[in-house]
């Protein structure tokens, strides 16, 4: 049996290994939080969002542009609730 788990743990090393070093490369691009310089795209990002609401631009989008749209809008929030939670240290509420 200790055999077993030993060989299983040496595979899952074996085969984790250079996922998990790609997933390092692009975690370290990806995951850094935005420099100042970047700030003013973001800003006329969130300014053109707010100009097409208001024109109703979104009325033009396709079934699937729309759909898309929404699931990244609800992935979001998602990951936004995952991190109070983590946060929190709890689902509901905070220890006061």
């Amino acid at each position: 049996m200790s055999k077993a788990v030993a060989n299983l743990s040496a595979a899952i090393i074996k085969h984790g290994t250079p996922r998990l070093q790609t997933f390092m490369k692009y975690a370290r691009v990806e995951m850094v939080p935005p420099s100042p310089r970047e700030f003013p795209e973001v800003f006329r990002g969130f300014g053109q969002l707010i100009s097409s609401a208001k024109s109703g631009a979104w009325k033009n989008l396709t079934v699937k542009e729309a759909t898309v749209n929404t699931l990244v809008g609800m992935e979001v929030i998602f990951w936004f609730y995952i991190g109070e939670c983590i946060g929190k240290r709890s689902i509901i509420g905070y220890h006061v």
